[in-house]
Order: structure tokens, then C-alpha cells, then sequence
């Protein structure tokens, strides 16, 4: 098992920033690679950005490619989200999750462990 837990998130203006981070428990951290992903209301829940176990490879969704970059610390089990250039539409619940492979992956069915979420409003 492992439980993952979400911070960072909050209200910030258009082009303003903010950093989400995910803190790991339990299993080891630096076995699973990470994803986050997006749910904003009456949306299916969509792919951000995941990083491999290493952090050696990333993939990103084109909508925030070249804004937000994926990162982790496998010595502090945490996983990193800093977004840039926010934008109205980047407004929604942000997830983290693990998945027991080693590759960046895109898919939801692919993760196994899922956070609480933590909400992110970008005002125009």
C-alpha cells in the first residue's frame, strides 16, 4: 500500500504560480513512477504530467506543456508539481498517483494509488 497526500494548492490570479506537492507513504517511494491529473467540475478526470521512477523521463498533457514541469525527491518520498503561467482553465481538483511501474505513464487505469486531491482556482 501506499498513501499519498496533496498540498499547495489554492487560489491564485492568472499568470501567477503555485507548487503542489505529494507526500508518499508507506511501500518504496522510489519504486513507483508518479502521475498527477486533473478533475474540474462536470470533466472527466484528465492527465497532468508523470515522471518515471528515477525522474530520469517525464511526459506531459500539450495543455500545459512549456508551463508546468514534474519533479520528485525520492529521498523525501515527495512528488512536485510547479506550475506556471496559470491560466482560468487550469482551475480544478489536482490528484497525485502512483502506479507500480517504472515508466512515465498517461493513463488513469494504469495508476494504482490515488490522493485526496487538492483544489487549485486560477481567477481571471
Amino acid at each position: 500500500q501506499v498513501q499519498l497526500v496533496e498540498s499547495g494548492g489554492g487560489l491564485v490570479q492568472a499568470g501567477g504560480s503555485l507548487r503542489l506537492s505529494c507526500a508518499a507513504s508507506g511501500r518504496t517511494f522510489s519504486s513507483y513512477a508518479m502521475g498527477w491529473f486533473r478533475q474540474a467540475p462536470g470533466k472527466e478526470r484528465e492527465f497532468v504530467a508523470a515522471i518515471s521512477w528515477s525522474g530520469g523521463s517525464t511526459r506531459y498533457a500539450d495543455s500545459v506543456k512549456g508551463r508546468f514541469t514534474i519533479s520528485r525527491d525520492n529521498a523525501k518520498n515527495t512528488v512536485y508539481l510547479q506550475m506556471n503561467s496559470l491560466k482560468p482553465e487550469d482551475t480544478a481538483v489536482y490528484y497525485c498517483a502512483a502506479t507500480g511501474g517504472v515508466v512515465a505513464v498517461t493513463t488513469t487505469r494504469r495508476y494504482d494509488y490515488w490522493g485526496q486531491g487538492t483544489q487549485v482556482t486560477v481567477s481571471s
